[in-house]
Order: structure tokens, then sequence, then C-alpha cells
């Protein structure tokens, strides 16, 4: 089941500690968000940004935000997959190159 999103201001944050406080559209308490909630954004976040989320609790029972992109901000690619990928794509090729000298040994083997 997907969660719904929800959209809000980023009201205060704190660069040099990586989180912040957000302020939903719908009214109510300010929700804190950590930098590990925006995970692949091409730029930190800056106050004033909109942000979509989703809520979630943390282990003392709090709400904070997760799963959060920037309004109008690129996401990047997982580095991690992005490098799996870029290695598949090294195989696959390494294996047709090993496929056609294969085909081409038996070839010349069986003349």
């Amino acid at each position: 089941m997907t969660k719904i999103l929800i959209k809000g201001v980023l009201k205060t944050w704190k660069e040099d500690r990586g989180f912040g406080f957000i302020s939903p559209d719908g009214g109510g308490k300010d929700i804190f968000i950590h930098i590990s909630a925006l995970k692949g954004t091409s730029r930190r976040p800056v106050t004033g940004d909109v942000i979509y989320y989703q809520s979630a609790r943390d282990n003392r029972g709090k709400f904070k935000a997760v799963n959060a992109h920037i309004e109008g901000v690129e996401i990047l690619e997982d580095k991690a997959a992005g490098l799996f990928h870029t290695n598949k794509r090294i195989l696959l090729i390494a294996l047709g190159i090993l496929l056609i000298a294969a085909a081409a040994a038996a070839v010349v083997y069986s003349t």
C-alpha cells in the first residue's frame, strides 16, 4: 500500500546538523526532517523549500518526515544502483565477446 505524500514548507534548516522542521500545509505541529529523508536529491534543502514527504514515527513515537523530496529539485540515481548497472553492462559485453570467441574457436577446430 502506498502512503500519501504530504506537502509542507521547510520552516527551519540547520545545515551544520543536517536537520530541520517542516510546517505542514494542512496545519498542525511542525514535523522533523533529517537529511537522510532526502536521499538522492541534487542539492541540499534551504529554508522556504516546498517538501513532499511521508510521515512515520521514530523509535520514541514522535513523527518525522521520510521518503521526502524537494519540489522542483532533480532526484539523482542512487550511486550504488548506477554502479551495479554499469558493471552489469560491462559483464554482458564481456560475455558476448566470450561467446563470439568460443564460436569462432569451434569453427576453426572443427575444420
